[in-house]
């Protein structure tokens, strides 16, 4: 069952990898259909980008509320609907309203399942959990790029959002695989959510987001060192730096420590 549910969390990040590249290969033919300049992608980028950032920052109560089983089935749902909508859009504006839904389900899945596997697998799987999300943006273009030359790029979108439906019927259909793992850390913890201003009050943590901020050229990044320094949206205890190649919340659990805020950074030998 440990391995069982490992798969199906693998199974999720290449949902969540399939639409992430659909928009730029589908763009350019896509533009012509709703009389659009090429810049205009942006705009549905942006508003994507928003909902995930919107769902990433509440997706520690949601968890805590409803469990990372369920917010992580309604997110794929979510974004299934949310690329059903694409396929069917015959004007700008329904593809920007469309993305609301998309980024928001992105966003939640990307967190929930970050945040699970530092509490409850080793770090090597987060390493792999990341490649499926790759493998999920190298399919979609190819089927994008199917459709667009024997049919049309709306049914890139209708087919990529059956392949998601069908990982949310697999989700629901496995949710009692779940339980293998107590329902512990920060699904349960009595203690209040963190939150983005406790989590940057932690040691080291504002150098560290300021590590993913562009500098000037030939200017070292503000965290620089041995540690390749990574933010995933998840759970970080009250502690200072871990061992290189250690999720700190995977740390905290081991330690006895409560995983309690909503970013968590991860660090691997570099």
């Amino acid at each position: 069952m440990y391995t069982l549910l490992l798969a199906i969390i693998y199974l999720v990040f290449i949902s969540l990898g399939l639409p992430d590249s659909l928009l730029g290969s589908a763009w350019p033919t896509m533009r012509v259909a709703f009389d659009m300049p090429l810049s205009s992608a942006g705009i549905i980028s942006m508003i994507i980008a928003g909902g995930t950032i919107c769902s990433s920052l509440a997706s520690e109560r949601l968890i805590r509320r409803f469990t990372t089983r369920w917010v992580t089935v309604i997110s794929v749902f979510l974004t299934a609907i949310a690329l059903s909508g694409f396929s069917l859009a015959t004007r700008f504006w329904m593809l920007c309203l469309w993305a609301i839904p998309y980024g928001l389900g992105a966003g939640c899945i990307d967190s929930a399942m970050n945040n699970y596997v530092a509490l409850h697998y080793r770090s090597r799987h987060m390493s792999w959990l990341h490649c499926f999300w790759g493998v999920g943006t190298i399919i979609s273009p190819y089927i994008m790029s199917w459709c667009i030359t024997h049919t049309r790029w709306n049914d890139g979108y209708q087919a990529v959002s059956f392949l998601q439906f069908g990982i949310a019927a697999v989700l629901l259909l496995t949710l009692p695989i779940w339980k293998i793992h107590a329902e512990g850390g920060s699904e349960s913890s009595g203690e209040a959510p963190l939150g983005v201003r406790g989590a940057l009050k932690i040691q080291g943590a504002p150098p560290c987001s300021r590590a993913s901020l562009p500098t000037a050229p030939g200017k070292p990044p503000p965290c620089s060192g041995p540690a390749a320094i990574w933010w995933v949206p998840g759970a970080w205890p009250r502690t200072g730096p871990q061992p290189a190649g250690r999720s700190f919340s995977s740390a905290s659990r081991r330690d006895g420590l409560p995983p309690v805020s909503s970013l968590t950074v991860w660090a691997t030998a570099g």
